[in-house]
C-alpha cells in the first residue's frame, strides 16, 4: 500500500494502525465500568450538594445574626 507524502494521509494511516492494536473492553466490562462511573458521579453530586447546603445555611445564619 503506497501512502502519499501528505501529512494528513500519513496521520490517518498511522491512526488506523494504532486503532488495530487497541484491546477493546468486553460488553460486561463496559457495563460494569459505566455503572461505577454513574454511582461515583451520583455520590460526588450528593456530597457537593450537602456541602453547598451546609455552607448556605451557615452564611445565612451569619448574615441574619449581624443584620439585626
Amino acid at each position: 500500500m503506497k501512502v502519499a507524502n501528505n501529512k494528513l494521509t500519513q496521520y490517518i494511516y498511522d491512526s488506523y494502525a494504532e486503532i488495530k492494536k487497541v484491546t477493546w473492553p468486553t460488553r460486561q466490562e463496559t457495563i460494569r465500568l459505566t455503572i461505577a462511573v454513574i454511582l461515583i458521579s451520583l455520590f460526588i453530586a450528593a456530597f457537593l450538594g450537602a456541602l453547598d447546603s451546609m455552607f448556605s445555611f451557615g452564611v445565612e445564619k451569619i448574615i441574619t445574626t449581624f443584620h439585626k
